[in-house]
């Protein structure tokens, strides 16, 4: 019984040994991957440098800048880009790349960021979109319906719905998965020494309860018009 409580032991402990060498020896080795988008390094910063379009179809649009307590709360080489776009009769939808750099903490669930925002989630469903372009393509996005209580004109609670579609980009990959992008980016650190430079792209809009389709149609047409300009096309397998 000793005897088996020191092999266990010392089992343990070449585990222990083994994860630790593992972590220092790809700290010390990794290499930071190409992101998904077209961004440039920034001189002198950690972030990268890029935008969303500033017009695309009959949108205009305005930059939003990060917030600063959002700013101070993640890793120093994330990078932003946000758009508010506005169609001429006042529907509108923020439009949103959040890129990684050394730190994968940069991009959180979804599940955590929209409820902590007061939204509730009530329908996951994913649709594919046809992406023209040198080589046209399809991007498969998620497709969320989720519900908050805003206070209108007169004080009191109105419900409305909001329409959230996310997808996530690195390289030449793409998912919609928060946990396959885990899988994908240790599985790539593993075997090849490169952690994936994930960027997190996001659409928002709000509509009345029951609009949910007529509002998705048309961030739809935003989305496909707007996306060759700022993702890279996927390379042909």
């Amino acid at each position: 019984m000793k005897k088996q409580k020191i092999l266990i032991f010392m089992v343990v402990l070449a585990l222990i040994g083994g994860s630790a060498w593992a972590l220092v020896w790809l700290r010390a080795n990794q290499k930071l991957g190409a992101p998904g988008i077209k961004a440039t390094p920034i001189t002198g910063s950690v972030r990268m440098d890029f935008d969303l379009p500033e017009h695309v179809l009959n949108f205009t649009s305005e930059r939003v800048l990060e917030d600063k307590t959002v700013l101070d709360l993640l890793p120093k080489d994330t990078s932003f880009a946000q758009r508010r776009y506005i169609a001429p009769d006042g529907f509108w939808v923020n439009a949103n790349i959040v890129l990684m750099g050394t730190d994968r903490t940069s991009i959180h669930k979804p599940e955590f960021c929209l409820p902590g925002q007061g939204w509730r989630i009530d329908q996951k469903t994913t649709a594919n979109l046809f992406i023209e372009g040198r080589h046209p393509h399809q991007v498969q996005v998620a497709k969320w319906i989720i519900t908050n209580f805003i206070q209108d004109t007169d004080g009191r609670k109105k419900e409305v719905r909001g329409l959230y579609v996310f997808w996530f980009v690195a390289g030449n990959e793409e998912t919609t998965g928060h946990w396959r992008r885990i899988w994908w980016m240790t599985r790539d650190l593993l075997t090849t020494g490169v952690l994936q430079r994930w960027a997190y792209i996001s659409y928002f809009a709000v509509c009345e309860p029951g609009q949910e389709d007529a509002a998705f149609e048309r961030m739809k047409e935003l989305i496909v018009a707007s996306v060759p300009e700022f993702q890279l096309e996927p390379k042909p397998k």
